[in-house]
């Protein structure tokens, strides 16, 4: 699990560094990819992530293809996935 907890933090830290549409763009894409696998192995269902919105460091709303909607945050080092309403 640390793996995509490291992702995240790794994700976190390009979309922070970096600037310029397509760069946040492709960032969009790899923060979708990293939290559509990080909802599949906590056994949610969710197919793919179509929607993240960053709330803090290491914290996103996913909103899936199925209608699934799950907060994806740290919490004391581990990678933490809750249903949102």
């Amino acid at each position: 699990m640390s793996t995509f907890g490291e992702s995240l933090f790794v994700a976190a830290a390009i979309l922070a560094s970096c600037s310029g549409t397509a760069v946040a763009q492709a960032q969009d894409i790899s923060d979708a990819q990293d939290l559509t696998a990080v909802i599949a192995l906590n056994g949610k269902p969710c197919g793919k992530v179509v929607n993240a919105t960053k709330r803090g460091e290491d914290d996103y709303i996913a909103t899936c293809e199925n209608g699934n909607r799950y907060r994806v945050y740290v919490k004391d080092g581990r990678v933490i996935v809750e249903k949102a309403n």
